[in-house]
């Protein structure tokens, strides 16, 4: 399987806009002091691990774990490169707050109910799991037609796993989060050409360049969308 590089590279999803409204959202369901843990599971270049450890100064680094360590990944979290399920098998620390943003798509149902099993072992008392995944229904995303196709499977595969993990969770709560986008359409194609999104990673190139003539003739030279995470918030 291709791995995601660039979700997070020179992207809205790491400017300092989102950064700063998307760890609004984390703090009014999450009470951060300086003794808060956290593990962030699919973290990338850290940028919301390494915020929040800036503003709170916690005694322990957040810890981001990925499959891909890229370049770029901030210093003030501890880094390691595993997948979320061998660290927790390993590891016997317990955390105030278990991430996990937009990642659950890259699991099978079976790994993915592991994991969520043992980090719901790994929560401290009164601990949370944050779960984000891009809302299913109406999604506002850019598309060209063959992206369109690939993001409505894969969507339409995220809702089953949400489901699941519903139910394997119990009692959570639901929300969104919101984040209004205006990128200029020259930026998005190059987003779209470094496929940041994981529906474009089984494209080939002549599809990503036949898509971005589309997106060229389909938008102005400002995009704007909102784009939408689902969230599940389970409390230990």
């Amino acid at each position: 399987m291709k791995k995601l590089k660039n979700w997070d590279n020179q992207t809205w999803l790491s400017s300092k806009n989102y950064i700063y409204r998307f760890n609004n959202f984390l703090n009014k369901r999450v009470r951060f002091n300086k003794n808060t843990k956290i593990l962030d599971i699919g973290c990338g270049r850290a940028y919301i691990i390494s915020t929040l450890h800036k503003r709170y100064k916690f005694k322990k680094k957040p810890i981001g774990l990925d499959i891909i360590k890229n370049k770029g990944i901030k210093n003030n979290i501890i880094f390691k490169k595993i997948d979320g399920y061998n660290y927790l098998k390993r590891k016997n620390e317990k955390y105030d707050l278990i991430l996990l943003k937009q990642t659950v798509h890259f699991f099978s149902p079976s790994k993915l109910k592991a994991l969520i099993n043992i980090a719901k072992k790994r929560l401290e008392k009164g601990g949370k799991i944050l779960i984000f995944s891009l809302k299913t229904k109406n999604n506002k995303i850019p598309c060209f037609k063959k992206m369109k196709q690939k993001l409505d499977n894969s969507l339409k595969r995220d809702k089953k796993l949400f489901n699941s993990i519903k139910k394997n969770l119990g009692k959570i709560k639901e929300s969104h989060f919101n984040f209004k986008v205006k990128i200029s359409k020259q930026k998005y194609l190059r987003m779209v050409k470094l496929r940041y999104i994981s529906c474009l990673l089984d494209l080939d190139k002549e599809d990503i360049l036949s898509g971005i003539s589309e997106l060229k003739s389909k938008y102005k030279n400002q995009i704007k969308f909102t784009d939408t995470l689902k969230c599940i918030s389970y409390r230990k």
